[in-house]
């Protein structure tokens, strides 16, 4: 149980932004509650209302495979993982029979769900209609499936279950017959494909009606935009209306769309003049540009659609990533040669590989590395993948595009749309995008062809759009504060080291790619010389405190004790401390959030 609590860290598991139903962070406000969570102490989790949606599945999710279970299976010995459709749900099922090969098979199961007879004459009308496929599996194989869930970003959206489970509570959706599941299939290498992509379309017909006001403020604009749905669409949002606001976040990626009016009036604005190109790469256009449900299932998608394209080989890590990128790498494919340090000799060690003859499907890398600000040196990267031919999958979610330009370097570039591009964590998103000067693009458009599905829900691209509206006047105010809270923290000597781009040993790396108005984003981290230290620094910094990064509100959390409290020792061999906070910084004025961390630097004092 917590001692006594300061009154602003009396919130453990409530959600992040406050009274959002579909938040993605949750309120760990105290050093002692997130090691509550990772211990699994009930006074944390009974109290949880949500948490990071890929870690922790959320309610809405787990009420309705609650309830389908009860329907089609049984709730004494089973579960259900849900998935936005069939080839989705089969991947799953793959990955819990090659983990658990002694299981009985028969009894993991796919259960698709769709409109009833009674919609189904209907579905052309444009509106959106439930579908979902779930897998219904023993209990004793959850954490096969959780391992799955976590790691592929697969798993239905908490909007899409909401939608879905009134559907079915209104007898609109229901049990549809579904195929024969089709055993795990063996990756050969290169295959041509020809089946074309489903893909957004420019040229789509729109209402013209509920135009509204932006508002500054996270509050505001939580209730403006479930206003906006509800009032315009109620539970009929129509599908044309969804596939602009995918269009439109599409460009806006490409960086052909800078207006923030309304749909449909910044489409045809932002067409004008940009031919729907951008990133200063040649040929590069927005049918480059894919979205996905996460950020992580696009970073799945790029290994598997590069396993395809080139056949099975072993991937390399370069730099410390989020966990779960480099747990993909273990769990599919050939394995993975992982170099941790974001160092030159590693690069060393790898070209002295490469030049005896071993061979690499892919290099992923984090521009730079979270949690530790590392920046790899892309252009020897890029040397060594044209020399050696290997492909270079690099993560821009922490730089992002406005402050770096990486596509020049990579082959497949990915971000998570859930942090910075979106800022008000309310909504999961993710995207990937392919360089038309890749010697695999060719290949990688063939495989995207067959292999792609639009998994974004319908309602998520709509918050997604509207979010992202104003992304560019953020990442200004953004990159400014971050680099106070960092000269802060230098100043400090109970500090034991700042990570950050421009204090890096690393920034020469992160200047080859920075945009001429670009800063150095808005991630940062620190370490202390003992635990005791960060615990009080933490406790007493007044930000919001919880999982995630990249919200339009300072967040704030210890990031090693989260991601690799099972680990701590493999961790800090690569420098990141158990005592590691992580700083994902806003839009506050900076006079006040200064005052904040002054506050707090003034409680280590004590």
């Amino acid at each position: 149980m917590p001692g006594a609590l300061l009154a602003f860290n009396d919130t453990v598991g409530n959600t992040i932004p406050p009274d959002t139903s579909h938040a993605v962070s949750v309120s760990l406000p105290t050093w002692e509650s997130n090691v509550g969570y990772e211990k699994g102490e009930r006074w944390v989790t009974d109290k949880m209302k949500c948490g990071y949606p890929r870690f922790f599945i959320h309610p809405l999710i787990q009420d309705l495979a609650s309830t389908i279970v009860a329907l089609h299976g049984s709730t004494n010995s089973e579960k259900a993982m849900l998935f936005p459709t069939h080839k989705a749900a089969v991947r799953c099922v793959d990955f819990i029979v090659d983990k658990n090969q002694t299981a009985d098979q028969s009894l993991i199961r796919i259960i698709d769900f769709g409109p009833t007879a009674v919609l189904t004459s209907v579905e052309g009308t444009g509106k959106v209609q439930p579908r979902i496929s779930a897998v219904i599996y023993p209990n004793e194989l959850w954490p096969s499936a959780k391992v799955y869930w976590q790691h592929s970003g697969d798993g239905i959206s908490s909007r899409r279950a909401e939608f879905c489970s009134k559907a079915l509570a209104e007898h609109a959706m229901s049990k549809r017959n579904s195929p024969g599941h089709s055993p795990p299939r063996k990756v050969k290498g290169p295959r041509r494909y020809q089946r074309p992509m489903s893909t957004d379309d420019a040229s789509v017909n729109m209402p013209t009606n509920g135009n509204l006001d932006d508002h500054s403020t996270n509050e505001v604009k939580q209730l403006d935009s479930v206003l906006f749905v509800e009032e315009r669409f109620g539970r009929n949002l129509d599908v044309s209306f969804a596939c602009a606001c995918k269009l439109a976040v599409r460009r806006r990626i490409a960086g052909s769309l800078t207006n923030a009016s309304e749909i449909p009036e910044s489409l045809n604005h932002g067409a004008a003049g940009h031919a729907g190109r951008s990133r200063d790469v040649p040929g590069f256009s927005v049918d480059d540009v894919y979205l996905f449900s996460t950020g992580m299932n696009a970073i799945f998608t790029s290994h598997k659609i590069m396993r395809l394209a080139r056949g099975e080989m072993k991937s390399i890590m370069y730099g410390f990533p989020y966990v779960d990128t480099l747990k993909i790498l273990e769990n599919w494919g050939a394995g993975v040669l992982f170099f941790g340090m974001s160092s030159a000799a590693e690069l060393d060690d790898l070209e002295g590989r490469l030049e005896a003859g071993e061979r690499y499907l892919a290099l992923f890398c984090e521009f730079p590395g979270n949690p530790l600000l590392t920046t790899p040196d892309l252009k020897r990267i890029r040397r060594l993948a044209d020399k050696y031919d290997f492909g270079v999958v690099v993560d821009e979610t922490i730089g992002n595009f406005l402050n770096v330009h990486v596509l020049p370097y990579a082959d497949v570039v990915v971000s998570s749309l859930t942090k910075i591009f979106s800022g008000d964590s309310n909504v999961m998103g993710g995207s990937l995008i392919l360089n038309p000067r890749s010697r695999y693009y060719e290949t990688l458009k063939e495989v995207m062809s067959v292999e792609f599905e639009d998994n974004l829900f319908e309602e998520d691209s709509v918050y997604l759009e509207r979010n992202s509206r104003d992304f560019i006047s953020r990442i200004q105010r953004v990159n400014h504060n971050a680099e106070m809270v960092a000269d802060t923290l230098r100043a400090h000597a109970k500090i034991k080291q700042v990570n950050y781009p421009k204090h890096s040993d690393t920034r020469q790396h992160y200047e080859a790619c920075k945009l001429p108005d670009g800063g150095y984003g808005g991630l940062l981290s620190c370490t202390f010389y003992n635990l005791d230290d960060a615990a009080a620094f933490y406790d007493h910094l007044k930000t919001q405190k919880g999982p995630s990064l990249g919200t339009n509100f300072t967040l704030s959390s210890p990031f090693v004790i989260l991601a690799h409290f099972n680990e701590l020792d493999w961790a800090a061999k690569y420098g990141c401390d158990a005592s590691l906070i992580r700083f994902s910084i806003g839009l506050e004025d900076t006079d006040a959030l200064k005052a904040s961390f002054d506050s707090a630097l003034a409680a280590i004092e004590l």
